[in-house]
């Protein structure tokens, strides 16, 4: 994501309760995954909620992108 889009995403979360629901989520994702990556070894339950959690942050920042689309003018 560029600057100018960390920009106008953090101005749009300001104002918008859902948009920033959906940062707040794709953030929690995000350090679950640093979290698993740090770890020498997941089992496989952990390495498929490893899975989960990476498509679920994928698709949190998809429907972020296309917010930010809808907002860029």
């Amino acid at each position: 994501m560029e600057t100018h889009e960390k920009a106008l995403l953090a101005q749009l979360a300001s104002e918008n309760p859902e948009l920033a629901e959906m940062v707040a989520r794709h953030q929690s994702f995000e350090s679950q995954l640093e979290e698993m990556n740090h770890r020498p070894y997941l089992s496989p339950e952990e390495d498929l909620e490893r899975k989960k959690i990476q498509k679920a942050k994928l698709a949190v920042k998809d429907k972020i992108q296309a917010f930010l689309e809808r907002h860029q003018g």
